[in-house]
């Protein structure tokens, strides 16, 4: 059983067009795994030697693992566990119902928002290592210019992240393109490998994994930690899910990535078993001399690509996080009319920017980073495997036994994975750690600090209905208009419209009382957006729903007819007036939050994007009004 979208599936040309953009969003991650995977397995830190047994066992190993991991794990069964067609870690978590033990509970949901930090060290270390990994082809190619790949590398990335803010619709419509250029190359290059020593097809035979850790014991175990660069991506593919489809990213990865992933891997694997010194850059050993320039090239476009796409996943992550609560408001910029996934978000770029042009001057190689690029990748699909777990028991009432031998054989995978990537810490490994620490830190202290915000403005707060009816009795002026009143306590009087009948000692003749709610669905179906409750005294209660996935205008979504079918009346632009609270916060030293973390919720607060923006409201129909709130 899984939970998708409810409209028909795509056939025809519309499912071909789809996985061929498929090909550039959703793989652009694992599609240049060949650039630096095998050779990280030949490394000098794990002193292997490129015989005829090493160089089975690793091919073994990385066959096997692709099969296993993506094909069968992601391909097959997380992809089942959609949130109406949305996946990724926060929609995962979304679906989960809320457990009655609350220790349970909030176990589940710092997994998941654990699990979500880590793709923000993800998303920093994939643009830096596939463009230091496609443009260390110049080492091969022209020897000379080797001192001019960290500088091409930063100029490269500068431009990339320069580029953002004028969308991914134009640069979108290269990706499937480049992409399948990119296969295609690669899968040839395969074939010209393969064809000088057919042997390397014996890799397929999974003994030959199992001979290679019988031979070297810990050092062999080690050395998956390196293997685990051949399935970067499998999160990536399950997050852009909503893009494509289930069906078109099977079709994809059947029909043209696994192909030519295993037919690179393996001609990479003859290469060094022909000229045992390509295993210092098995691909780009693969390219024929004459066309080494131009592969180089090629290449940097694919690592394009696969870092646009951890890019516009880190925008898409970001705007989740703000719609469930566990980020402050941000600027986010709609960068298309017709598509809305494709967002930019400026204080996310910039930071994304300044992470990646670090990475690359202070690692310097894609080797180095490469040690940092395991840990996040196995943490993320170890997060990924407990979770699904819970859905496979809450959700889809699978057996016991069923549950336990799915999970069982993804927790000896995903253990042995992060277990071989454990000693990668101390080369690199420490940084996606530091920093899903760090926003796991941010979005757990913005969750709390509103919940003690919301818990002491309501304090204080007096009952919405007693207020109406406290109306009735006095000779409150009233002037012709809807006033709107921003509110996220349904149930009780806002702070901002008692201050505003205090010192105004006058209302609008329609008071709309409005909250925005906040589903745990990607987009709200129409028809489910509104809940009006009137209360009399020409007051309205307002509850909007949005998905967690939508970003949320108000006057567009009060000019809607759903909505004045719901409220009775129509949404006027000039006749219409927002009012906003806000509120400046001061730290105690009580209560169930540290004093420093309160005092960060509060450098946080200051720092959000104004609300007036974030909804979408017309500047000069906006009345904010403050108060002080002791947390």
């Amino acid at each position: 059983m899984s939970h998708s979208a409810s409209h028909a599936p795509p056939s025809g040309k519309a499912l071909a067009a789809l996985a061929f953009g498929a090909l550039g969003v959703v793989y652009g991650d694992i599609g240049t795994s060949p650039l630096y995977a095998i050779k990280e397995c030949f490394s000098e830190h794990y002193g292997l030697a490129p015989d005829r047994a090493n160089v089975l066992g690793i091919l073994s190993l990385v066959f096997w693992s692709l099969n296993f991991v993506v094909a069968f794990k992601y391909i097959g069964l997380v992809l089942r566990a959609d949130n109406r067609g949305e996946g990724g870690v926060l929609a995962l978590l979304a679906l989960l119902r809320p457990r009655k033990n609350p220790t349970v509970q909030a176990g589940l949901v710092g997994l998941g928002l654990f699990g979500a930090a880590l793709l923000y060290g993800d998303g920093a270390i994939t643009p830096a290592v596939s463009v230091l990994g496609a443009m260390e082809g110049l080492e091969i190619a022209a020897p000379g210019l080797e001192r001019f790949i960290v500088p091409a590398s930063c100029v490269i990335l500068l431009v990339l992240f320069s580029i953002q803010k004028r969308g991914t619709a134009t640069v979108g419509k290269l990706f499937g393109p480049v992409m399948a250029v990119w296969f295609v190359v690669i899968a040839l290059l395969g074939i010209r490998g393969i064809a000088m020593e057919p042997a390397v097809l014996a890799a397929v035979n999974p003994l030959h994994a199992a001979r290679f850790f019988l031979a070297h014991g810990m050092q062999g175990y080690l050395v998956l930690g390196s293997v685990v660069l051949a399935v970067t991506g499998g999160e990536a593919l399950y997050a852009d899910m909503g893009h494509f489809g289930r069906r078109p990213i099977r079709i994809a990865w059947f029909v043209a990535v696994l192909p030519a992933l295993l037919l690179n891997y393996f001609g990479q694997g003859a290469q060094i078993l022909r000229d045992p010194v390509a295993r210092e850059n098995p691909f780009f050993s693969l390219v024929p001399a004459e066309l080494l320039i131009p592969m180089v090239i090629v290449a940097t476009a694919a690592a394009v690509v696969a870092s646009q796409a951890l890019i516009s996943g880190a925008f898409s992550l970001t705007r989740q996080a703000v719609q469930m609560g566990y980020a402050p408001r941000m600027e986010i910029v709609h960068t298309s009319t017709t598509e809305e996934g494709q967002i930019y978000i400026p204080a996310v770029n910039r930071l994304l920017m300044i992470s990646c042009i670090g990475l690359v001057i202070g690692f310097g190689s894609s080797s180095r980073l490469a040690s940092a690029y395991g840990i996040a990748v196995t943490g993320t699909m170890l997060v990924t495997t407990l979770l699904f777990h819970r859905v496979t028991r809450d959700l889809w009432q699978w057996p016991r036994w069923q549950c336990w031998t799915i999970t069982s054989l993804f927790l000896v995978v995903d253990l042995a994975f992060l277990g071989a990537n454990i000693p990668k810490i101390f080369d690199g490994g420490w940084f996606p750690l530091a920093v899903a620490a760090v926003i796991f830190l941010l979005m757990t202290t913005w969750k709390r600090g509103r919940r003690l915000l919301y818990e002491s403005q309501a304090e204080g707060s007096i009952p919405l209905e007693l207020c109406v009816r406290g109306l009735e009795a006095q000779s409150v002026a009233r002037v012709r208009g809807t006033a709107v009143f921003m509110t996220s306590d349904a149930s009780n009087t806002p702070g901002v419209l008692l201050h505003h009948m205090k010192h105004n000692k006058v209302l609008h003749e329609r008071v709309v009382l409005l909250s925005i709610m906040t589903e745990d669905v990607p987009q709200v179906r129409e028809g489910e957006r509104f809940e009006v409750t009137e209360l009399g005294q020409g007051f309205l209660r307002v509850k909007a729903r949005a998905g967690f996935m939508e970003s949320v205008d108000i006057p567009q979504m009060m000019a809607t007819e759903e909505f004045a079918a719901e409220a009775g009346f129509k949404y006027k632009p000039m006749e219409t007036s927002f009012y906003l609270g806000r509120e400046s916060l001061r730290a105690t030293g009580t209560g169930v939050m540290a004093r420093w973390r309160k005092n960060l919720f509060i450098l946080m607060s200051r720092n959000a994007g104004s609300a007036a923006d974030y909804f979408g409201l017309p500047p000069n129909r906006v009345v904010e009004m403050g108060a002080q709130v002791q947390i």
